[in-house]
């Protein structure tokens, strides 16, 4: 009965996560043309505003592309487990990614501050970019650590901050919010920087469900059972030893 049990919660995990990357591809199959379409178009009029940084927009958003699409492949078992070696390319890539995207589209942002916008929304960008660095250097440290498990919850968090970018871009075009003025755009930034972290520990929260017990101890520093031993194990030796000596 726990078997099964324990096999429906881990069904239900799989089916949760299939679904949050279902999630993740619609975005991006809805930000890619809607958002940045002008790629494909050197005549879209959007190049005059990015005309004045267009060589800081390029690294930034080569950089971002290579997290956002790389991230997902962190969390495939079967590609950690499969193929180890592609997993940590990976890491690398998307660990690069972060640290030059993130200080990028801040110093974008505080550049679009000559072209009238308020210092709020670069402050904005700060505190996204600052909340991606550090997650994701959190993780990094981990990881050359050898503590995975700690490693794997700092790199979801890292990539619910990633995903800011997608999630503002798709509330504010489906919500219409996106032909507002630039408060409304903030507006939807401070949002989703806000819950980005919290989305994120119910994920792992909801993993935790349906992971086994054994493998939940096996993580733990220091379970119940590891605590009890050891003390019976010194008391067990302690008599051992009275015993030998009184036989001498």
């Amino acid at each position: 009965m726990s078997t099964m049990l324990m096999a429906l919660k881990r069904s239900s995990w799989f089916r949760a996560k299939y679904l949050l990357f279902a999630a993740i591809g619609l975005m991006l199959a809805y930000v890619i043309p809607h958002d940045e379409s002008f790629l494909v178009h050197p005549k879209d009029p959007v190049w005059q505003h990015y005309e004045p940084f267009k060589w800081w927009l390029l690294p930034h958003g080569v950089a971002g592309a290579c997290a956002l699409l790389l991230g997902p492949m962190q969390f495939s078992d079967r590609l950690r487990d499969r193929f180890r070696q592609v997993h940590r390319v990976a890491g690398r890539i998307y660990v690069a990614g972060v640290f030059v995207a993130a200080p990028l589209g801040f110093y974008i942002q505080y550049f679009q501050e000559r072209m009238g916008d308020p210092r709020s929304f670069s402050i904005a960008a700060a505190v996204d970019a600052a909340l991606w660095v550090i997650t994701t250097g959190i993780a990094l440290v981990f990881v050359l650590k050898g503590k995975v498990q700690e490693h794997r919850q700092w790199m979801t968090r890292s990539f619910a901050v990633a995903l800011v970018f997608l999630e503002v871009r798709v509330i504010g075009g489906v919500g219409g919010w996106e032909n507002l003025d630039v408060h409304a755009n903030e507006t939807i930034v401070w949002a989703c920087l806000a819950s980005s972290i919290l989305l994120a520990d119910l994920v792992l929260q909801w993993q935790k469900l349906g992971r086994s017990p054994s493998v939940v101890q096996r993580h733990s520093p220091a379970s119940p059972q590891r605590t009890l031993e050891a003390p019976v194990g010194r008391h067990v030796l302690a008599v051992q030893k009275e015993s030998s000596e009184t036989s001498r």
